[in-house]
């Protein structure tokens, strides 16, 4: 039951009105080709095509789904394809911002700490270097002396330590979050529409042509 809440981030469900005339056979006969891609097996009965797709290449245009089926029905007032498509790649892209996030909480607990512990360090080290400053007198020379120069002061070795430089820094996993919630979207947006007008115009007879670089869309 709480799957069916959640499966809308990997499944595609929708419909499209088959042409005026055009029996479920025929609508068939033409969205059949589209399965004869290698890595894809299919199985015909009636008025459904169930497929299955491993290791596609990606000039398949339905590479981005593993598996799927396909019905013609009619409702009553006309008759329409029926789809259900599942996509993994869909499902990885939405649970991998929560990864990275996972990530960047990890490095800020990490660097907190690490800035925490140089910090405590540094303060143990500037105590012993002021007493070390007040017991040492470092030796000046008679010119110096002569002109009046301050007495030399010993250096603080940690003086320049930048403490927002300690430890792993957030930002990128925060960046892989972002890069992969706009693949997400846009890819769920962009190939559930894709896939439709696909079927629509196959089932037209207006997408014969071969498959060509210009005509591959993949989501990455």
């Amino acid at each position: 039951m709480i799957k069916n809440y959640f499966d809308w981030i990997w499944h595609v469900r929708d419909s499209v009105e088959l042409p005026a005339g055009q029996s479920p056979k025929e609508a068939l006969d033409r969205l059949e080709p589209l399965f004869h891609e290698r890595g894809t097996s299919f199985e015909r009965h009636g008025n459904t095509i169930s497929f299955g797709k491993q290791g596609q290449p990606a000039q398949d245009r339905m590479s981005v789904f593993d598996r799927g089926e396909l019905v013609v029905e009619n409702d009553g007032t006309a008759s329409r394809l029926n789809y259900h498509l599942v996509s993994r790649a869909f499902l990885y892209c939405f649970f991998a911002p929560l990864l990275f996030l996972a990530f960047a909480q990890m490095n800020t607990l990490i660097r907190d700490y690490e800035r925490a512990s140089a910090a405590a360090e540094m303060a143990a080290e500037g105590d012993k270097a002021k007493e070390e400053k007040e017991d040492k007198i470092l030796p000046q020379s008679p010119i110096d002396k002569f002109l009046g120069a301050p007495t030399p002061e010993m250096p603080d070795k940690d003086k320049e330590k930048d403490l927002d430089k300690i430890g792993p820094s957030p930002t990128p996993a925060y960046v892989f979050a972002c890069i992969f919630v706009v693949l997400y979207i846009g890819g769920r947006i962009l190939e559930t529409r894709l896939v439709k007008r696909l079927f629509r115009r196959r089932m037209r007879g207006e997408d014969r042509e071969p498959v060509g670089p210009a005509q591959v869309v993949a989501l990455v």
